[in-house]
């Protein structure tokens, strides 16, 4: 049975440059106001301003958008790297590591400065929402080791959870790997993606991170991956795990 072609969605120019992997929504903002943004043949200054894509027709310096083939890439952040695509205080970002060929990239749940482990980049928003979205409960897997020793009663207490700053801290699982008067190693699975969520619940439970590695996202693996280093994931792999959970945005 043949499938009827995508309804055209409504949205503001800057989301769409941005939803089609194109550019950052501040870049597409910034395009616009420069007067470098056309639709429908008429130069338009106002991010905000309403498109009906695919059936309007957008240009930037008069070169037609298309939309971008999705990709998905799996990347090794090292230690000592940030997520973000800038820094006002020039720190380096995973951005400065990567290769400008991948295009724009959305990243895929972020790890902090101190962290290091597997991060997905993608250009499809759709499937990026689906995968950060707490609501499909997307498994995330890492190997944390805390000061002290960690005990098989604060495991349970990590998964029931503590509130901190108006949030619930929460673990899926948490094994216990090693543990010794020194420092503990653990295996932690979470199914949401909360700001430094790790680290704020280990240390409400009198625990200092002082190692924290991601090794699974979803069904995507780091493995053996070099740190630094990054290989896309074929799209058809991707569906694999995907295509009955979400849909990109054409």
């Amino acid at each position: 049975m043949a499938h009827k072609p995508a309804s055209p969605k409504r949205l503001t120019v800057d989301r769409l440059l941005s939803k089609l992997g194109i550019a950052s929504r501040g870049t597409s903002q910034e395009w616009v106001h420069a007067g470098r943004v056309r639709i429908n043949g008429r130069v338009v200054r106002d991010p905000a301003t309403w498109v009906l894509w695919p059936k309007d027709s957008i240009a930037i310096d008069d070169q037609s958008v298309q939309d971008s083939v999705k990709r998905v890439f799996l990347f090794h952040k090292p230690k000592g790297v940030i997520t973000t695509h800038s820094d006002e205080q020039g720190r380096k970002t995973i951005f400065d590591v990567l290769s400008t060929d991948l295009g724009y990239l959305h990243v895929v749940g972020r790890l902090d400065q101190a962290s290091s482990g597997l991060l997905l980049l993608t250009n499809d928003s759709a499937l990026s929402s689906f995968l950060t979205d707490p609501a499909n409960k997307v498994m995330r897997t890492y190997l944390v080791s805390v000061r002290g020793t960690f005990t098989e009663t604060e495991a349970a207490a990590a998964v029931v959870g503590v509130v901190d700053a108006g949030e619930r801290l929460r673990c899926h699982t948490v094994k216990i790997q090693k543990s010794s008067g020194r420092e503990s190693h653990l295996e932690v699975v979470l199914v949401q993606g909360k700001n430094r969520e790790i680290r704020r619940l280990f240390k409400a439970l009198r625990h200092e991170v002082i190692r924290l590695r991601r090794i699974q996202y979803g069904p995507f693996k780091l493995d053996d991956l070099p740190s630094g280093a990054w290989r896309e994931i074929p799209m058809e792999e991707v569906k694999k795990h995907f295509i009955c959970s979400h849909s990109s945005l054409v």
